[in-house]
Parts: structure tokens; sequence; C-alpha cells
């Protein structure tokens, strides 16, 4: 393996890919198993990989609550200044057969385009210990979206948000930081707009049916 500055060159997203499509195509996988596999970027590449289901249209019986915690533990330990690390009971929580070949089959034009775009610029941004932790913050509060009894289809926004800034710190891209940050900002647009049209939208179809 080529070296750079006495660091091993990270593998490419799409070398990551098809290693979890490979070893994973038949058999129930726990997260201890895929973070062995994904080696050195083994959280941040974690985050970004199980936010994907939800910009998906697949179904996710009793896996959307386990993924968004699995982020959300991630991002807290990092907001905290602290090493990422899981709980035994989460490491060991199996994911159904094919999985991940089935999410990154879905998601491939999305990281097909993240391996093209993303690059180390405006390093300045990600250089600073204290502006990683607030990177980490926006992933933590986008994640605890994902956790809320929301209506289907509105778990797209906080898990692009996740996807963008994860993939910015993977490549150290400030680039993409920043567009996590707007991201956030849409998240908050969009949920206030649904909390206020929302509900005048129930109360209008409730008004359809008499009484």
């Amino acid at each position: 393996m080529v070296l750079s500055a006495g660091r091993p060159v990270p593998r490419k997203l799409s070398e990551v890919i098809e290693q979890l499509i490979t070893e994973f195509h038949m058999r129930p996988v726990t997260l201890r198993e895929v973070i062995v596999v994904l080696q050195g970027r083994a959280y941040t590449l974690l985050m970004l990989l199980l936010s994907l289901p939800f910009l998906l249209p697949l179904p996710l019986p009793g896996l959307s609550t386990l993924l968004g915690m699995v982020i959300a533990a991630i991002a807290l330990r990092l907001v905290l200044g602290q090493k990422p690390w899981l709980p035994a009971r989460l490491l060991d929580r199996e994911l159904p057969p094919k999985f991940f070949p089935s999410v990154l089959a879905g998601a491939r034009r999305v990281l097909r385009f993240l391996e093209v775009m993303l690059k180390p610029r405006m390093l300045w941004l990600t250089n600073s210990p204290l502006l990683l932790r607030f990177h980490a913050l926006v992933i933590l509060l986008a994640s605890l979206v994902l956790l809320l009894p929301l209506p289907p289809g509105t778990n797209f926004p906080p898990a692009l948000c996740i996807v963008i800034m994860a993939g910015g710190l993977l490549e150290r891209d400030g680039r993409f930081i920043l567009g996590g940050y707007l991201a956030l900002a849409f998240n908050g647009a969009f949920f206030t707009l649904l909390a206020v049209y929302g509900r005048r939208l129930v109360e209008w179809a409730w008004s359809l049916f008499p009484a």
C-alpha cells in the first residue's frame, strides 16, 4: 500500500463497498464485523452508510430506530471530544441478510458522486478539534430527528444532512462540511413548515368528515 506522510492511503469508497457486498451478501452481519471491514475510518464511514437506507425507498421494519441510535451514539462521543465507541449490545446486534448489498446497490449513484466529488480542501475546517466537535453536533442533531416518529418520507432531509457532513469529515472536504451546515438549516426550515402546515392539513382533512 502506498504511504503518504507516514500513513496508509485510505481505500477508495468503491473498494470498501465491494468488500461489504462480497463479505455480507448472504448472511446476517453484526456491526462489530462491519467495523472490522471498514478499518481506520470505520465510525465516520459507518454513520454515512447507515444513513443511506433513509435516502432510498427501502422498507426498514424495526431497523430505523436501531440505525438512528447507532449514528447518534457515535456522533455524541465525537461531540464530547471522545473516541468513537458503541456498547456491546449495539455492536453485536445483527442486521438482516443482504442488508448492505441491498442498500449499497440502491445507493450506487450517491456513492459514486461522493467518490468523485470529495477531496481534501478548505482544510482549516478540519484541523481544529473544537470545530470537529461542532461538525459532529450537526450529525447528532440530524440523527435525533431520525429517531422521531415522523410521517413516511420525512427521514430524507436529516439523512441527507448526515451523508453530506460525514462525507466531508471522511475526506477532510471543507466544502462538503459547509454543505452539511446548509443541509441542517434546510432541515430546520423544512420541519418548521411541516409543523405549521402539516397540522393545518390534518385539521382540513378531518373537517371533511362530518361529526
